[in-house]
């Protein structure tokens, strides 16, 4: 049975069948938010029409946008009992949200849309339909399968970025699919809570992470739509993403043995040596020859990098700032305290078993770098 608001409930001029309310819901259509107060009513409005007939709600998981997205859902959502808002205060991040809305739904679909409006919503019930109908595990919607599929709504260097991304995830991937980066799907809802402790909460490339993560290949069906231009809100991509995306398929590729943020603690280190072996050869060659002082020098100045590159890359989704910057940077120097010690002892050793500066300053910072990591990720962050 339905049952139907009291006309009471609805505000004056409401425009939408918002007084309906299923008595079950076959569809969840999950839409990850940050800054998108402009689109939220239209989104609603889009998929109202959208999914005419189907027992849908819309549960929007809310990154505590400061522009009151969360509030503008609510608002809605008093009237209409098919919206709800998951606001989520202390995490961040696309594939995070999306899964946390995955796991909030009872429905046995699950339709995953961006709340910025260049996603297709006109798509979803022949989506839908195939997955009712048994014809799939999976529906993709594609950006890949007509020539004009990304001619509007991205830059040249986005584009660029998105063909390269969805080839790579094709080479890392079992399945051959055209958009295996798409942001825009459907999917049986019990496939992702299978997956789910296996999901990366970072990145926004959820759906390859759930593909990747299937132990057997799901049936999946590829719909064409063309991306369209933003409506409101700017885009939340940016450089970090391409360093989040290449961990996950290294992430993959070693079956879940290396974590994404494991591997951005190898890339930070890889820098940090970087940054150590400069300032040690620069001090060397300057006239300093005082060895230990120079290997500390070079040490301190390698952990102050490394501190605030993983801040602002490796635990960018718990980053700190303003004061707690600071006090964090001090934090990290003294838990490091440690490290640095061993730096210092290993890398001594070292030069008067094998002459020569270079090797010694290596292996010296190698083990100063991994137990930075682990006490960072203990204490720091």
């Amino acid at each position: 049975m339905a049952s139907r608001l009291p006309p009471a409930a609805l505000k004056s001029g409401d425009t939408l069948r918002s007084a309906y309310v299923p008595a079950r819901v076959d569809l969840s259509v999950i839409v990850p938010t940050f800054n998108e107060r402009g689109n939220v009513e239209r989104l609603i409005a889009a998929l109202d029409v959208a999914l005419a007939g189907v027992a849908w709600q819309v549960i929007f998981v809310d990154d505590d946008s400061p522009d009151g997205t969360a509030a503008a859902v609510k608002a809605i959502a008093v009237h209409d009992s098919r919206v709800q808002c998951l606001r989520r205060v202390g995490r961040r991040g696309l594939a995070g949200a999306v899964i946390e809305g995955a796991m909030a739904s009872a429905a046995p679909f699950i339709a995953v849309i961006d709340g910025d409006m260049q996603h297709d919503e006109a798509l979803l019930p022949a989506m839908f339909n195939a997955l009712r109908d048994d014809l799939a595990d999976l529906v993709i919607g594609s950006r890949f399968l007509q020539a004009d599929g990304l001619d509007r709504g991205l830059s040249a260097v986005r584009k660029a970025g998105s063909r390269g991304a969805a080839w790579l995830g094709r080479k890392a991937l079992r399945a051959q699919v055209s958009d295996p980066v798409s942001g825009f799907f459907m999917i049986r809802r019990d496939l992702v809570e299978t997956v789910a402790p296996r999901l990366s909460t970072d990145g926004f490339k959820v759906l390859f992470d759930i593909i990747a993560s299937q132990t057997t290949p799901p049936r999946i069906l590829e719909m064409s739509y063309a991306f369209r231009e933003r409506e409101a809100g700017t885009s939340k991509l940016d450089s970090r993403v391409v360093v989040d995306y290449a961990g996950l398929v290294l992430s993959k590729l070693t079956r879940d043995v290396l974590s994404v943020r494991a591997l951005l603690f190898a890339l930070v280190g890889a820098t940090g040596i970087l940054v150590h072996m400069s300032v040690l050869s620069l001090l060397m060659t300057a006239g300093h020859s005082d060895f230990s002082r120079a290997q500390i020098l070079a040490a301190l100045v390698a952990m102050t990098s490394n501190y605030f590159i993983n801040n602002a890359l490796t635990y960018r989704d718990r980053r700190r700032k303003g004061w707690r910057l600071a006090t964090g940077y001090v934090q990290f120097c003294i838990v490091c305290s440690v490290g640095l010690a061993a730096n210092y002892a290993v890398a001594g050793l070292v030069e008067q078993w094998v002459p020569g500066w270079i090797l010694a300053g290596a292996v010296g910072a190698a083990v100063g770098a991994v137990w930075n990591y682990v006490i960072s990720t203990l204490t720091v962050w």
